[in-house]
């Protein structure tokens, strides 16, 4: 349900500012200049029609983007006073701190329900003497807990499709981030699946800041704080979900949320 009275974005604590972002994929310009705000402990939607730039944008918020051949990006993506992209920065230690769930649930096949919890952690050569502990408590929190307590060591891959990406941010939530970026996560779920999800986002943001790349503008209004609106490479308006999806300021906003084109 879309909040009332919220502040503006550029009025609140900032978790995340990017400044006169541009990515590129070879020659192609894939972001135009993008300048926001992104609110500490809220949940930003980003919408848009296909092509325009959702994930490309969220990807540059990890230095995702820059695994792919040939892309780059100018500007700046300041957390936490720090310029994630000064040469400084290692990526593999960002990337704990701003955990990713995608599209379709990806439990890594060869590993147990347990190990793909501390994935995050092994991967990065953590061996935390509380291991079980960690399980326990992010799979209480993902509400996954009683559903897999008895089958720690099965397969990841055994689970249903809202299970799976349950697991998925439970792996995520093990390493401790303090962002989270959301490809439609929902996408590929059942109603019942995606009920779930949304619940559950519900309760991570207020711990967490989770910017989320949705196609689905009812999804957007239910479980978003701020909504982002992306055309062609440009972030065409950033604001309350309640007043883009009732009273935007951009005509084309409103034209895109009203469904006449997209």
């Amino acid at each position: 349900m879309m909040q009332s009275n919220l502040p503006a974005p550029s009025q609140l604590p900032a978790r995340i500012v990017v400044e006169d972002l541009n990515a590129y994929f070879g020659g192609a310009h894939a972001l135009h200049h993008i300048t926001a705000q992104i609110p500490d402990k809220k949940l930003t939607a980003i919408i848009g029609p296909s092509g325009c730039g959702k994930s490309t944008f969220l990807r540059c918020l990890n230095r995702m983007h820059e695994l792919v051949a040939g892309a780059r990006v100018s500007g700046r993506v300041v957390m936490d006073d720090i310029d994630i992209y000064d040469k400084r920065v290692d990526p593999v230690r960002l990337r704990r701190r701003v955990g990713m769930v995608f599209q379709k649930p990806n439990p890594f096949p060869t590993m147990s329900i347990r190990e793909n919890v501390l994935a995050g952690l092994t991967l990065n050569g953590i061996r935390p003497k509380d291991a079980d502990a960690i399980v326990q408590h992010t799979l209480e929190r993902v509400a996954l807990w009683t559903e897999v307590k008895d089958k720690l060591h099965n397969s990841g891959t055994s689970l249903s499709g809202g299970q799976q990406q349950r697991l998925c941010i439970a792996r995520v939530l093990a390493v401790q981030p303090s962002v989270i970026l959301l490809d439609e996560p929902c996408s590929a779920l059942d109603p019942i699946a995606t009920a779930r999800i949304e619940e559950l986002f519900a309760e991570l943001k207020n711990e967490y800041t989770l910017v989320m790349v949705t196609h689905n503008m009812q999804q957007a209004a239910r479980v978003s704080d701020y909504t982002a609106f992306f055309y062609m490479g440009d972030l065409v308006e950033l604001d309350t979900t309640q007043r883009i999806f009732t009273n935007p300021k951009v005509s084309k906003t409103e034209e895109y949320v009203t469904g006449r084109f997209g």
